[in-house]
Parts: structure tokens; sequence; C-alpha cells
């Protein structure tokens, strides 16, 4: 991967519809992972599992005292790390994260990265109240740090979340260890590169305010703004790009909150690309996308989409369910290289390797062949819009109560439409 200027404009766009904006009695949550245009994200499905009292467990750079009991997710992430993007666990628990910069400085030695705390969390709550927990009790015992790219060059930041259940949203934002976080109950919310929190805060690190004040940032008088404290004076060049984009998340998820919100206008706000919500330039692009709808009755199973391939204007949101017999999908998982993978060898990222999996390998030539050939790259995008529909028709069936399948069958979804997605490119 060709080292990229940290100065270079770079995205990732979270957003929350919650009743009475949700067209259904549902929670819609979606993010776009921006990411360096040639890193693939793979789609990893990980079991519940039980583990011995005292046991150790290995992230991207430094292990943690592991739990006795971690529950089932599906993530999206950068198949050179241990941590995701974005994802989901078997109690319809959602969480993306985004990069941020503020005033407290980011740190180069190897801690957790935002992208282990968002894995972790999943792993370990069953509601969005508590990851917020889990993320901030790490946070505090383990620190923040390390490299957040593929590349011998650190590129290092701090982290903001937004987390949501079928019954609220959080988001959660950070500067080193100190922390604040808001409550989110109705309408809509979005998250994008920069702190959004400002006096409305919820929850927040006990130092929090003392260590503003110690710093000089804050005179201890009047209200205390999360955002205006912590934010740099002068943001660099990634940060004043996010601006904007946050704005026109903002006002795409306003434009529908009259009740009207959809998981298909979340994908269309996915898929803008006037906005740079949807991403491609300077060296970084839209590499995995998701979307979940999280219905408030616990009798209605959780359906999440996920792309397990960049550009969301052409790829297939497919849908994952969680249930018995729920396995991996081959097709989009990446290839492993054990110790000698160059996220594990010192120095780290000396060298390069392939990371393609097979739907990735298979969509790259189907988005070459969109831009070589017009006629037969616009059937390709109406094959892929027609499986995308079907997905969304079967779901629709299902959450109405047309449709009853079998367990096995849901569980299966994803994969038979990865299969489906696969076919057509080859």
């Amino acid at each position: 991967m060709a080292s990229l200027d940290p100065d270079t404009p770079r995205s990732c766009d979270c957003f929350i519809s919650m009743p009475p904006a949700s067209a259904i009695p549902a929670v819609i949550f979606a993010k776009n992972s921006d990411r360096p245009r040639d890193e693939v994200q793979e789609v990893v499905f990980v079991p519940a599992g039980t583990h011995t009292p005292g046991s150790r467990l290995q992230c991207t750079y430094i292990e943690v005292e592991q739990v006795c009991k971690t529950h089932a997710v599906i993530l999206s992430r950068p198949s050179w790390l241990w941590g995701a993007e974005m994802g989901a666990n078997e109690y319809g628990v959602c969480i993306g994260n985004e990069a941020v910069w503020t005033k407290e400085p980011v740190g180069e030695k190897e801690a957790l990265l935002g992208m282990d705390l968002l894995r972790l969390a999943l792993e370990r709550s069953s509601s969005a109240q508590e990851a917020v927990q889990v993320i901030t009790d790490l946070l505090e015992h383990y620190g923040q740090g390390g490299s957040c790219w593929e590349d011998p060059k650190m590129f290092c930041y701090h982290n903001t979340f937004l987390l949501a259940d079928r019954t609220e949203a959080w988001v959660l934002e950070t500067a080193g260890r100190l922390w604040a976080a808001q409550r989110i109950q109705e309408g809509v919310r979005n998250i994008s590169n920069q702190l959004s929190i400002g006096s409305d805060i919820s929850a927040e690190h006990p130092q929090l305010r003392s260590h503003a004040q110690a710093q000089g940032w804050w005179d201890g008088q009047g209200a205390f703004n999360f955002a205006q404290v912590f934010s740099l004076a002068q943001q660099p060049v990634r940060m004043e790009a996010a601006k904007a984009r946050f704005q026109a998340g903002r006002e795409l998820l306003q434009q529908h909150q009259a009740g009207s919100i959809t998981a298909e206008v979340m994908m269309d706000i996915l898929r803008n690309k006037e906005s740079g919500i949807c991403m491609d330039s300077g060296g970084f692009r839209t590499t995995g996308s998701m979307v979940s709808i999280l219905p408030r009755d616990p009798a209605q199973p959780c359906i999440h989409f996920l792309t397990a391939t960049p550009d969301p204007a052409r790829s297939v949101f497919k849908p994952f369910v969680f249930g018995m017999g729920a396995t991996q999908a081959p097709q989009v998982l990446s290839p492993t290289f054990g110790a000698q993978d160059p996220v594990r060898t010192l120095p780290r990222f000396q060298t390069q390797v392939d990371r393609q999996h097979t739907l990735y390998r298979g969509h790259q030539l189907a988005l070459a062949l969109m831009e070589s050939e017009q006629e037969r790259g616009k059937q390709l995008q109406q094959e892929q819009q027609k499986l995308e529909q079907e997905g969304l028709e079967a779901v629709q069936r299902l959450l109405t109560g047309e449709w009853t399948p079998h367990l096995q069958e849901l569980s299966g979804l994803f994969q038979v439409f990865v299969e489906r997605e696969s076919q057509a490119y080859a």
C-alpha cells in the first residue's frame, strides 16, 4: 500500500434514525467506512464463546484480559487488524467508529485501536449503554493508540462512536482517556470525524472538566461545551472537510425526518457522492458499508445489510440475520498469513501481502468492466440492483410476517446472497 499524506481529506460517516423519524417502529443504523482505497474490508462472523478465567486476548497490537463469555458478532473490518470499523452482535447492538483529533495529543505508543474497542464492546455488551461502559472502562485501563493503517508511516487518531440498540442510541466521543457521551432517544443523529457533543452531556469522564480547567481550555464558568473546549483551534485539512460532510449528512437525514426513513433511505445516503459521504478521492474511498434495522419488537429479528466491497453506489447490500446455524461466508473472508503477517513481524508493515477475498476480486473486475464497457457495465449494475431489491423485499416480508423461514434458512441468508453476487461477477 502506497504511503498517503496524513493531511489528505478522508472520512467516515455514521447515521441513526429512531421513531418518530423512522418509517417503521425500529432503530435504523448506517455507516460508511472510508479507508485507504486499496485496503480490503472483510465481513467476519464470530460465534459466541466461553473462555477460561484469567486468559488473555490478543487484539491488534496488545493483549487484554479476556472475559468468561463473549457474544456472537458480525464485523466489517480492515482485513489486517483484529478489531472492526462497524458491526453488530446477537443482542441487536450496533457500533460504528470515526477518527477524530482533539487538543489531547494522539499516542503513537501501541495500545487499543478504536476498532479494537468497537469489537470488544460488541462481544461484551447486550445494550448500547452497556457498550459505552465497556469502551470507557477499557479506555481507562489500556488507553488508545498505535497506527491505524497498514503502512510504515504512522497514522494515529482518537475515536468517536455511534452505538445503538433496539431502544436507544449513544454518541461517545473521546480525547485520549477522557470522554463524553450523549444519549439519543428519538429522531436522527449523525457523526463525521469531529467532536459534536456540546453541553447536552449524558455521561462523562470524572476528570473531564477539571482536566480542561487545568489545561486552561475552560475557565470553569458557565455551560461546559465539550466540542468547543476540546476541539483544536486550528483544524487539520482532513477535519475541515468533515464539517461540510457532517452538515450535508444532517440535512439528508432531516429531509426525510417526518416518519419516512427506511433502510433504503439510509442506503441512498451512504451512496451520496456529491456530499462526499460516498468517498473516492485523495487515495481514500468508501471500502465497506453497513445498514441495520433494529425493530422495537423483541420478537422480530434484527437485520444487518453489509456490502463487503468498496463503493456502495456500485455494491450490493446483503442481509445477515443472527440465528442457529449462522456461519462464516468464505467468499468474504480474506486469507491469513500467521506469524509472517506484516502486522505481526517487527518492525511492522515493512512488506505487503495480497488480502483480497473472493468477492472482492470479482467486484474489482466488475468495477473495471463498468468503467471500460458501458453496455456490459450497465447490465452488471442492473443485476446488482435486482439482487439487492430481492434482499430488501425478503426482509420486508420477514418483518411483516408474510415470510416465516426455518432458522437454518434465515441464518444462511447472507451466504445465499454472497454466492449469487459472486456468480454475477463470474
